[in-house]
């Protein structure tokens, strides 16, 4: 059994050394550039992880990781597009630096390379893979699309459970399908790896709360973005649609003007409500209680509880991560 830190350090070492043609430079630059600023690798450790909690590591795993890498970073730079962001893990986002139209052919080439690699895999699995690649792929669109259909709402229009379903599509199920591929190539039976799925998934959705919580009150050189740009851009977050629910009639009238209008002082005054409402702590809460949920499934998967350490290892970094 391998720790997370040295898979992350297995993963990359040979997924660095993967490169895009050399013509036409402006495509394959902007596809690399996403690449080349780093990132965590979280799903694709998921998918050695979910290989390595039932047999012994096999290329088919770090095969299918790279497509879940690439695919991910395919998503990030058409999210980027859409969501008008001009930071990335620190870096200018591929649009700001190649434009619009070479960072939309550069994810469009990414996401064909993609299924390059899923198509290598031993075919006695080939078709399972790539169905339940699909499904998550497919749910990852559905849950950007119900995302920006909420752009277009009120946030008190907004149900709170309807938002957690958006973010079990476009954030978790692409980490619980990285969960049950890698169970599929290491020989995991049906039930194992629907518990697998349904620990990612929750996993997942702690994640995205503590995503929407750096991005408000995290260390901007830490976490790599601009500090409140979900703010700026009225984007509906965790932290914003329980605000509404917890803060007093005083507070949800300035939060509705801040909303309408960009005063200098905008992420500030509504990091200040958020305080004040104690919608950060309820935050931390529900975030414990996804990932109580997340740990219930892994204690059912019937294997050594020694071998499941490094998955709960992996949920505790991610979850306290400030980054």
């Amino acid at each position: 059994m391998h720790s997370f830190k040295e898979l992350i350090a297995q993963f990359s070492q040979q997924f660095d050394q993967w490169h895009f043609p050399e013509e036409p430079k402006r495509l394959y630059n902007a596809a690399s550039h996403i690449l080349q600023i780093g990132g965590k690798r979280i799903r694709p450790v998921l998918c050695l992880m979910g290989n390595e909690l039932f047999d012994d590591l096999h290329p088919d795993a770090f095969q299918v990781g790279n497509a879940v890498e690439l695919f991910h970073n395919f998503t990030l730079i058409h999210d980027d597009i859409m969501d008008k962001a001009p930071i990335r893990r620190g870096h200018q986002t591929v649009h700001m630096i190649y434009g619009e139209p070479a960072a939309i052919l550069a994810g469009d080439v990414m996401l064909i390379n993609v299924y390059d690699m899923l198509n290598k895999v031993q075919s006695k699995y080939k078709q399972r893979i790539i169905n339940v690649f699909n499904k998550a792929a497919r749910e990852v669109c559905e849950g950007q699309q119900i995302d920006m259909d909420f752009e277009q709402m009120d946030p008190e229009q907004v149900q709170y459970d309807d938002y957690v379903h958006m973010i079990g599509l476009k954030t978790s199920v692409l980490l619980a399908a990285s969960l049950q591929l890698g169970a599929i190539i290491g020989g995991g039976s049906d039930g194992n790896q629907e518990h697998m799925y349904a620990f990612g998934k929750n996993i997942g959705i702690a994640f995205q709360i503590q995503d929407d919580f750096l991005d408000a009150f995290g260390d901007p050189d830490k976490f790599g973005k601009q500090q409140g740009g979900d703010i700026l851009v009225n984007k509906k977050t965790f932290l914003l649609l329980k605000a509404f629910e917890l803060c007093n009639a005083a507070q949800k009238a300035e939060l509705k003007t801040l909303l309408a209008t960009n005063p200098d002082d905008k992420i500030a005054r509504v990091l200040d409500i958020f305080h004040s409402c104690k919608a950060d702590a309820w935050a931390e809460k529900e975030k414990e209680r996804f990932q109580q949920q997340a740990f219930a499934r892994l204690e059912d998967i019937a294997v050594l509880s020694a071998r499941k350490k490094p998955l709960m290892e992996l949920a505790d970094f991610l979850l306290n991560r400030q980054q």
